[in-house]
């Protein structure tokens, strides 16, 4: 799924900035990116023969903006070194210490000196990330928080005339501002989508870990869109106020200060018809127009998850403490981070210092270092 949106890899910003994105996380995030980060994984992508470039908003991409021929080349390398794979092998848990699997000839048991589980999170269920682990590890005893959705879209009570008109149009150059009730605060320019439940899209997804908080503690979240971030309120407040003559209003704002109609159906559905005339009232709307959000959306429609094993379930090296030689990675952690190359690098950092561990353990317990 990664590579259909260009196969976002990784971020090229400095890394203290790199590392904010983490959130309440970062110290647990840190070492692993202290051991893999953004410049090894770039590293490591060239060294598969393919070229990466940085892109005007400081992302990084392969050249040819594709995921099919790093995968590729990732694979042939560990075929060439011995790795073997088995499809369709859903996971059931232990019996006596030995992995279960359903499988398309029927259940088997494995006997594994060291193993990585690298499950996913809760979102898109359909590529596999189902969740379905949690129960298999709660049952003995690993600590694992719910999983929740995040970089997800939030749903808004729209009215049926506006979510008719305008569901699925683009809500762009704005700027979103949101605080709560501890201090947290965000503003960033960007862009949103209205859908038909609500909204979504590159500037919700950046916030949504602090909307999601704020409506459990308190059932709702409210941000401001700044409609017109690059002009002043005065400055609206003196263009609407001249004459119109027969223009309605929505043709007078488009005119005399560039909103579009989504923009002026959206503060249709913030004003009455009497502040919609007002022109004081509608630039003060302008710029800083309420919207609502009561809820997040399901997680199967999530970019990704929050929640997951815990960190204080895990030694330094990933290993689950309560069950010696099984460790963990990837996004079955509990950590999140915004899209922009972010979820990448923390689940490839992950993921090297798991398999790290495991030589480690191997090599402490006097086992061979072959792998499957």
């Amino acid at each position: 799924m990664a590579g259909k949106g260009g196969m976002n890899i990784t971020h090229s910003e400095p890394f203290d900035k790199f590392l904010s994105r983490y959130g309440s996380r970062q110290s647990y995030i840190k070492p692993m990116l202290d051991r893999f980060g953004p410049e090894a994984l770039r590293a490591w992508v060239q060294g598969l023969g393919i070229a990466t470039f940085i892109g005007s908003s400081g992302k990084v991409f392969p050249v040819d903006m594709k995921a099919a021929p790093l995968l590729r080349a990732w694979l042939h390398r560990l075929r060439a070194n011995g790795v073997n794979f088995y499809m369709r092998h859903q996971w059931l848990g232990w019996d006596d210490g030995m992995l279960r699997f359903l499988t398309p000839e029927g259940e088997k048991k494995v006997s594994a000196d060291a193993v990585v589980l690298a499950l996913g999170g809760g979102s898109w269920a359909r590529l596999g990330s189902t969740g379905a682990w949690v129960p298999l590890l709660a049952r003995r005893g690993i600590s694992v928080e719910p999983l929740q959705p995040s970089n997800c879209g939030f749903d808004v009570a729209w009215s049926e005339f506006f979510r008719s008109r305008f569901a699925g149009q683009p809500l762009k150059s704005v700027q979103a501002s949101f605080s709560n009730s501890t201090g947290a605060e965000f503003c960033q320019l960007g862009e949103l989508v209205v859908t038909a439940d609500g909204v979504e899209g590159s500037l919700i997804y950046k916030m949504s870990a602090l909307l999601r908080e704020q409506i459990a503690a308190s059932g709702t979240a409210l941000i401001y869109l700044d409609l017109a971030p690059d002009k002043d309120k005065q400055f609206l407040i003196d263009r609407i106020s001249q004459p119109r003559g027969k223009h309605s209003m929505a043709n007078h704002l488009r005119k005399r200060i560039g909103i579009d109609s989504l923009k002026a159906g959206l503060l249709r559905e913030a004003l009455s018809k009497e502040d919609f005339d007002d022109p004081i009232r509608l630039c003060e709307t302008i710029k800083a127009l309420p919207v609502k959000l009561l809820a997040a959306r399901p997680i199967d429609e999530a970019i990704s998850s929050a929640g997951g094993v815990t960190f204080e379930a895990l030694d330094e090296r990933l290993m689950i403490r309560s069950a010696p030689g099984v460790f963990c990675a990837g996004e079955m952690l509990d950590w999140e981070a915004p899209t922009g190359g972010y979820l990448l690098t923390a689940c490839f950092a992950g993921g090297r210092v798991a398999g790290e561990g495991v030589l480690a353990w191997l090599q402490s317990e006097g086992k061979s270092l072959s792998a499957s």
